[in-house]
């Protein structure tokens, strides 16, 4: 039984994986590391907790110490890090935390990884590894920077982050690069695009236009709404993931994208109308919003974000033809779909506004 490491597993796209893998790899031991900072809610993850195959632990990735111990007792033989600060206007207030999470964490990772996984060195020195190991970095679009009104970011783009979330990411991404280079680490990067789908933050574009459509307030929308992004359902994310993982040719950087370019307007414009129709033809429940009241009208344009990057769009040629991956959802199958999952998840949403979510942790685990 192979053991993963799954860091930043109570997020949204980390939560969505560990439950994919355990799907699809049944003889595959998921011990997913968490430090439940606003974005990690267990609460996603409540139908797979008595998995035997699962388990959780709460801990910090830049912890050296904690990292060193969790590695010499399950003897991880995969690692897939998620764990990150990940949204940019909170990296706009506080970079100094995207730093030492992103990029310290980062080599935490590495080192635990690289002195478990070694077994001696070849003859030109170069370590070698426990065979079947890798190490995955979970990365972003947005280190390449920011697009005109053509072209695409492919893997060999340079990197030009604009943001101090996007630079942190970078800044992991070169340390695992390095490792791969200088010690031959057995390693792979994935660069994806813009998530979407259940268990998203609220603070995100998606998620946030849903639920302020539902309790008819202000949709607030940055500078004339023309920022354009790949939008990539987080389910195929997931089997990207786990293509590069089994499949990746080490050292390699794959970008994951799902062929869909938006204009953020675009997207509000469709939520507006999709959540009107459902609320006009369906009955959720702890929803009670008259849907003849939704209307453009709650759209407001506010200041736009500092350094706001106006295009990302991602060629995803080199997964699909190398490794056969594919995107299974179009954007107008996918954002049906996640519509339809936030207004038949209203409890799940208002913990996670209210903070409650936060007590499951105590709740759950702090008698174990």
């Amino acid at each position: 039984m192979k053991t993963v490491l799954v860091t930043g597993g109570a997020g949204f796209i980390g939560s969505n994986f560990v439950k994919y893998m355990l799907d699809q790899h049944k003889d595959y031991k998921i011990v997913n590391l968490d430090l439940l900072t606003y974005a990690g809610n267990l609460e996603n993850l409540t139908d797979i907790e008595d998995n035997p195959n699962y388990e959780f632990v709460k801990g910090d990735i830049a912890d050296r110490s904690f990292i060193n111990d969790l590695f010499e007792k399950y003897h991880f033989d995969l690692v897939v890090n998620f764990a990150a600060e990940s949204h940019v206007d909170r990296s706009i207030e506080n970079p100094e935390i995207f730093v030492q999470t992103n990029v310290m964490g980062t080599q935490v990772l590495l080192d635990a990884a690289k002195n478990l996984w070694q077994t001696g060195k070849d003859e030109n020195g170069y370590p070698t590894y426990r065979e079947g190991v890798k190490y995955l970095q979970v990365s972003t679009d947005e280190v390449y920077g920011a697009l005109g009104k053509t072209g695409m970011f492919t893997e060999t783009t340079p990197i030009q982050p604009n943001s101090p979330y996007s630079s942190s990411k970078a800044g992991a991404d070169l340390l695992v690069r390095a490792y791969g280079n200088t010690f031959k680490f057995p390693m792979n990067i994935t660069r994806c695009s813009n998530n979407y789908g259940p268990y998203q933050f609220p603070e995100k574009l998606i998620p946030l236009m849903i639920s302020n459509v539902v309790e008819l307030k202000n949709l607030p929308i940055y500078g004339d709404g023309m920022q354009i992004r790949d939008w990539l359902h987080v389910k195929d994310h997931c089997s990207g993931i786990d293509t590069v993982l089994h499949k990746g040719r080490l050292g390699e950087v794959y970008n994951i994208g799902g062929n869909n370019e938006k204009a953020n307007i675009e997207i509000v414009d469709l939520i507006i109308a999709n959540v009107k129709e459902k609320l006009s033809n369906n009955q959720y429940n702890g929803i009670d919003t008259d849907a003849s009241t939704i209307s453009d009208d709650l759209k407001i344009h506010v200041e736009d974000r500092l350094g706001h990057d106006r295009r990302y769009a991602i060629d995803n040629t080199k997964i699909t033809t190398e490794l056969g991956w594919s995107p299974s959802y179009t954007f107008e199958q996918g954002i049906v779909e996640t519509i339809d999952w936030y207004l038949n998840n209203q409890d799940w949403l208002k913990q996670v506004k209210s903070g409650g979510y936060q007590e499951y942790y105590e709740k759950m685990y702090s008698k174990k």
